[in-house]
């Protein structure tokens, strides 16, 4: 299998390596997550000038690309540790748009993301979902035309910024039934939405996000009503593979920092990565992150296959990396001892980052129990 880029994405990951190398240094990262936005909009005018928010989109949708784009920016984003909200407005309001929108939706939102004037966030977990995207409590009913919208979505990553949501809502049937679950567009300046913000332990933004009698047109509903489930599982996997790539890029870093901090760092007049066991723990750390970029690539190139060998792919690489961004992230502290979990060096909020990353879009546990139920099946 060729595993080589072609030139036109070789391109794209020499532009957003350059762009977060030269404005995403350590110093600027800290006073970015710091500051009353948490985020930089005229970074992300320049991903938008750069074609950066187009890369995932086809020709037909104003892009250029694919999720193999998607996936180059995101382990460039991973070694930065950029928080711009790329994944919720690109990957996954895209990925509804392009999967399941009408040609009025991609018409009417789809410029809007890629000219970085519109930003998505992707509200669809709840208090007691548990990584279950049918488990919804926050109901649409039919009114008319129309739908109203009430609920309550939580830890909804780069809320702050957006200026709109796309919602999965229940529109008939108990709680966790696999139908009639549906997707809505639906403003952030809506009357009946409200906000409350907060800083993640990661350095990203995110809202609880309050959804109170909001009236929607029949036109803000995504694909087909009821029928949503399909739809949210192909975007979310997409989004899971676009958080792996990410996983792989902050992976990179941490090994590089790890090593250099064990050539400097001196013990008993001698480096410490003359040690025999920490020349042991840097090798496996090497092997993890080698083995997370093959399961990355995988998961990416499977995207498009059929349903269950997509889930079976996406829940593979999840597992691994989930597994290998604990050891790394772990393997790297112990490494720099009580100042690697500081804000003074990087490592820590690699390590942060990471650690979050194990448990997004689905810890280890759950989709090692996904790929089971695949297989078995």
């Amino acid at each position: 299998m060729d595993f080589d880029f072609t030139d036109e994405q070789n391109m794209v990951r020499d532009g957003i390596s350059r762009l977060i190398r030269e404005q995403y240094d350590w110093d600027t990262r800290r006073s970015v997550i710091e500051s009353k936005s948490g985020w930089r909009p005229e970074l992300w005018a320049q991903l938008a000038e750069l074609g950066m928010l187009a890369a995932p989109f086809s020709e037909e949708d104003g892009g250029f690309g694919g999720a193999t784009e998607a996936m180059i920016i995101m382990e460039e984003f991973g070694k930065g540790l950029a928080v711009e909200p790329f994944i919720p407005s690109v990957v996954c309001a895209g990925g509804f748009l392009k999967h399941g929108g009408s040609t009025a939706q991609r018409e009417e939102f789809i410029g809007g993301i890629i000219s970085g004037e519109m930003v998505f966030a992707f509200a669809y977990a709840e208090p007691r979902g548990r990584y279950d995207l049918a488990n919804l409590e926050t109901t649409a009913k039919a009114d008319g035309g129309d739908y109203v919208l009430n609920g309550h979505k939580a830890v909804v990553i780069g809320a702050p910024w957006a200026t709109h949501f796309v919602v999965t809502a229940r529109t008939s049937g108990g709680q966790s039934d696999k139908d009639g679950i549906s997707v809505f567009i639906v403003a952030k300046s809506a009357q009946g939405v409200s906000t409350r913000d907060y800083g993640t332990v990661d350095g990203r933004r995110a809202s609880e996000v309050y959804f109170e009698n909001v009236k929607v047109s029949g036109d803000a509903l995504i694909g087909e009503a009821g029928n949503g489930l399909p739809l949210i599982e192909k975007v979310v996997d997409e989004a899971t593979a676009a958080t792996c790539a990410e996983a792989v890029g902050a992976m990179k870093v941490t090994n590089d920092t790890t090593l250099d901090y064990s050539r400097q760092r001196k013990q008993f007049g001698v480096p410490i990565g003359s040690f025999q066991v920490l020349q042991h723990r840097m090798a496996d750390m090497l092997m993890e992150y080698e083995q997370s970029v093959s399961m990355c690539y995988l998961a990416t190139i499977k995207l498009d296959e059929d349903d269950a060998t997509r889930k079976k792919n996406v829940s593979a690489a999840k597992v691994r990396i989930g597994q290998a961004a604990r050891f790394i992230g772990q393997s790297a502290i112990q490494t720099h001892g009580g100042m690697g979990m500081t804000d003074e060096l990087a490592v820590g909020s690699y390590f942060k980052r990471l650690s979050i990353i194990e448990g997004e879009f689905g810890s280890v546990d759950h989709h090692m129990r996904r790929h089971i139920a695949l297989t078995a099946g």
